[in-house]
């Protein structure tokens, strides 16, 4: 079978068009999850049918729920509160928030399972979620070197804790959460600043005893009871995550001018429109109405021009770390140097995203200065023509590359593109839709 290998840019220019973006990945993993363990059949409209999303679908199913999918619509036919034993061990690809979410769950069920991943996944700390479900009375081994998947989890009874974050995260937080559906008692988590609050939101939408007073938030247990909360509809809007790629080429492009429809506006996930208004971009939002309790969404239209540097730190940070490395690319055309800190969790994704994109722009002749938490990158320099960029199979940082190349005009390869696909299937022909560059693929035996 032939495997993509790389992709190459012709040169671009302006953006222009309207997109919708696939559905939101974080979503979409969560609401499979819970869909598998309610009560009845759930029908989710809009899922994300990508490499990611669809592994946890797999998952879902082999734990003993009933999955159907026509295209972006999924009914799945739940388990009614406990999952039953896989008869192996769970592939959740390249999914972190898959891995650590399902472990979650899984603490709470009174056998043994276990989840790996491809060899990036495999790279990645679990250690951060080991230790609250330990508290809580599972038993979580790291099978790999230095604290990394594959887990093997022993649930069961669970006691509810109160665990404050050492770190900003979404996903062990939505573990604790989910874990604490499991537990007798009241699991609460305090978070060090404000992160994604998808898991806080579906809980509320679908009727599950949710509580948030400033950074803490509670969930409480159904132990000794079985789990129990009834189907239900959700229809997922588009990704924001993926929307960011169009919206920050097309900030930093003079002429340009993007309506990205039907698009995710949490207020957690959208701190790049603060910054790009920051550095000049002219954003309109305009929010659909009729979507009170649930997620916000509706559509985004940018102009471009000339950007001005900024800096990005701190309470921005978490509610932004997904489209750090598409800003990075496009503070390439900015004017003076663009400082990100306080992002060290960028070391420790799919790839060192930090390392991956300083090598990166650092061939296309962008001046960087790297730190150990984060970036700082010159614009206004002149990028250069034909340069190979290495993804590290990070689907982020090939995305990345690929607007920024359109956006500066210049033509460039970009290795290891297949990982796209674990997030944004569509996005090659989206690339070629808005801007009318042309996309080289190329593959091996």
């Amino acid at each position: 079978m032939a495997i993509e290998t790389a992709r190459t840019i012709s040169p671009g220019g302006v953006f222009s068009g309207a997109v919708r973006v696939p559905g939101d990945k974080s979503i979409s993993h969560r609401a499979a999850m819970l869909a598998g363990l309610a009560w009845g059949r759930s029908l989710i409209r809009g899922f994300l049918c990508s490499e990611d999303c669809l592994n946890t679908l797999r998952a879902v199913g082999a734990l003993g729920a009933g999955v159907q999918r026509r295209g972006t619509e999924v009914e799945i036919e739940g388990v009614g509160g406990r999952f039953i034993s896989p008869s192996s061990a769970l592939d959740m690809g390249n999914s972190g928030t898959g891995i650590r979410l399902l472990a979650g769950i899984l603490a709470g069920h009174d056998f043994v399972s276990e989840l790996t991943g491809d060899a990036s996944l495999r790279s990645r700390p679990m250690r951060r979620i080991k230790e609250p479900l330990e508290m809580m009375g599972a038993t979580v081994e790291c099978l790999g070197q230095g604290g990394c998947a594959p887990i093997r989890i022993r649930g069961g009874s669970l006691r509810a804790i109160t665990y404050p974050l050492p770190v900003a995260s979404a996903q062990v937080k939505s573990c604790v959460l989910l874990a604490g559906l499991f537990a007798d008692g009241v699991t609460r988590v305090i978070e060090p600043l404000p992160t994604r609050d998808h898991t806080e939101r579906i809980f509320t939408e679908i009727g599950i005893p949710l509580n948030v007073e400033g950074l803490t938030v509670s969930v409480q247990g159904f132990a000794p009871s079985r789990v129990f909360f009834p189907a239900f509809e959700m229809n997922i809007p588009g990704d924001f995550s993926s929307a960011a790629y169009w919206i920050a080429a097309a900030a930093a492009v003079p002429g340009s001018e993007v309506l990205v429809e039907g698009v995710g506006l949490n207020p957690r996930r959208t701190a790049l429109l603060d910054v790009l208004r920051r550095m000049g971009s002219q954003i309109e939002v305009r929010l659909q109405e009729g979507v009170e309790g649930r997620e916000p969404r509706g559509d985004v239209i940018v102009r471009g021009c000339r950007l001005k540097a900024t800096t990005v730190s701190g309470a921005e940070i978490p509610n932004l770390i997904d489209e750090i490395p598409v800003l990075s690319a496009v503070a390439a055309l900015a004017d003076g140097t663009t400082v990100i800190k306080d992002a060290s969790e960028l070391r420790v994704k799919e790839s060192d995203r930090i390392a991956a994109m300083a090598a990166g722009l650092s061939a296309l002749n962008i001046k960087t200065d790297t730190f150990q938490d984060g970036i700082a990158v010159t614009g206004g320099g002149v990028i250069c023509e034909g340069a190979a960029i290495d993804s590290r199979d990070d689907h982020r940082i090939a995305m990345s590359f690929a607007v920024l190349a359109a956006a500066a005009g210049v033509g460039i390869r970009i290795e290891k593109t297949a990982c796209v696909a674990t997030s944004y299937p569509e996005f090659w022909r989206d690339l070629e839709g808005i801007t009318g560059v042309h996309v080289g693929t190329s593959y091996s035996d």
